[in-house]
């Protein structure tokens, strides 16, 4: 009744694994807005330490964009800050468009993933 049923582990296996945490990390990234952010730090922590162990360029370039997209938003949230110091609706307004471009960054990504193809790295 209580049959082990194994579990088929190997390169596929491994993918698929690294396929689905890589949709998990858009998703978190995704919903941050209702966590003050906080789903975004858990998916980069997620990021650098699954990093070391990324098969091939596909995935590099997911992590890799996950990880621009964040950090230049922190970025840019750093340097607009001083708008709240200036009057309410200015740093309203500069918070409001960093974070239509978060949403749009996370979600474009993720459609990319989705459709199999990778994200276009800068060059270097």
């Amino acid at each position: 009744m209580n049959e082990v049923i194994p579990t088929p582990s190997g390169p596929s296996q491994e993918r698929a694994n690294l396929a689905l945490l890589t949709h998990v990390m858009y998703g978190l990234h995704t919903a941050s807005w209702f966590s003050a952010g906080i789903f975004s730090v858990i998916a980069m922590m997620l990021n650098y330490i699954k990093r070391p162990e990324l098969p091939d360029d596909f995935f590099r370039s997911h992590f890799r964009w996950q990880a621009r997209s964040f950090w230049f938003t922190i970025l840019w949230l750093v340097l607009a800050a001083p708008l709240w110091f200036v009057l309410f609706f200015p740093g309203m307004f500069a918070y409001t468009l960093i974070g239509l471009w978060y949403l749009y960054r996370f979600i474009r990504g993720w459609w990319t993933f989705t459709e199999g193809r990778p994200m276009p790295v800068p060059p270097t």
